[in-house]
């Protein structure tokens, strides 16, 4: 598939060293609608560091990536367009959708819901948290994973 960027609004480029390696559980299979396909564990809030490493995890295990949809109010900075590994992903930022979830749309038009934990969360949320998330009997959002007593 060939993308374009437009010549007024270029995507950033996003730097040709190795990106660090995203805190990330996924589910072996891939979840239904509102059901959560893994877990995310950023370093911090900034977009332009934490996505690199983890849109090419997710292209490692999906393919291609075309979308992400992240809340505007949680992330430092809100770029609209990044290019990861030659590709360009279109940023989405909306302030509906909670801090805690983030959505990922596939060049194949595959959804994925992964759960954001806080950067400043204990490890022991964290590592919690991420696997209830990857966890195919999974039934709660991202939110209730991180308010629930037993990922504090």
């Amino acid at each position: 598939m060939m993308m374009f960027t437009n010549p007024r609004h270029p995507a950033p480029p996003v730097s040709s060293r190795s990106p660090e390696e995203p805190r990330l559980v996924l589910a072996t299979t891939p979840a239904g609608k509102g059901v959560l396909d893994g877990g995310w564990w950023p370093r911090s809030w900034d977009p332009e560091t934490e996505l690199p490493g983890l849109i090419v995890a997710l292209h490692d295990r999906y393919g291609s990536i075309r979308n992400v949809m992240l809340n505007g109010a949680a992330w430092e900075g809100r770029p609209r367009r990044m290019t990861v590994g030659g590709h360009v992903l279109r940023l989405g930022w909306f302030v509906t959708l909670g801090p805690a979830l983030m959505v990922v749309i596939t060049v194949q038009g595959d959804q994925l819901e992964l759960l954001v934990v806080p950067p400043s969360a204990p490890a022991t949320v964290a590592h919690h948290a991420m696997a209830a998330a990857a966890d195919a009997a999974n039934t709660r959002d991202a939110t209730d994973l991180l308010a629930t007593p037993s990922a504090r």
